[in-house]
């Protein structure tokens, strides 16, 4: 099979993050030297990973609770992501930093999500316990 066969838009999208990344570390650099340039790849490839970290652990999550028989607007889902953004933005005005607030965003998520998910476990747990009538 051709490898432009087997490319997806997340391969472009993917690229787009490293180059972006990249870009701007280039444009922040004093002069375009070799050193300025290798941190530059640095930079834009560090940009993809916590992309890549980021995207795809909340796709995951968003998946796994669909396959799960969940509805993406079912409550507990939308939980991580209201407090997460409720979180984002307060922490992001507060110390007046977007990359502070998308952090603080991102592990407000990662523990609210793991708390809903130990809840669902739990409750599901019970609900399997219960004699039949």
């Amino acid at each position: 099979m051709a490898l432009r066969h087997r490319l997806r838009p997340w391969h472009a999208l993917m690229l787009a993050v490293f180059l972006v990344g990249t870009a701007v570390s280039l444009l922040r650099a004093d002069a375009p030297t070799g050193g300025a340039v290798l941190r530059a790849v640095l930079a834009g490839l560090l940009s993809l990973v916590l992309f890549q970290f980021t995207v795809g652990n909340v796709w995951g999550y968003a998946v796994e609770y669909r396959n799960a028989g969940g509805s993406w607007t079912d409550l507990p889902f939308l939980t991580p992501f209201v407090a997460a953004g409720a979180a984002g933005v307060g922490v992001a005005l507060r110390f007046d930093s977007a990359g502070v607030g998308a952090w603080a965003a991102f592990w407000v998520f990662v523990i609210v999500a793991a708390v809903v998910a130990l809840g669902a476990w739990f409750v599901a747990g019970y609900r399997e316990a219960e004699p039949s009538q």
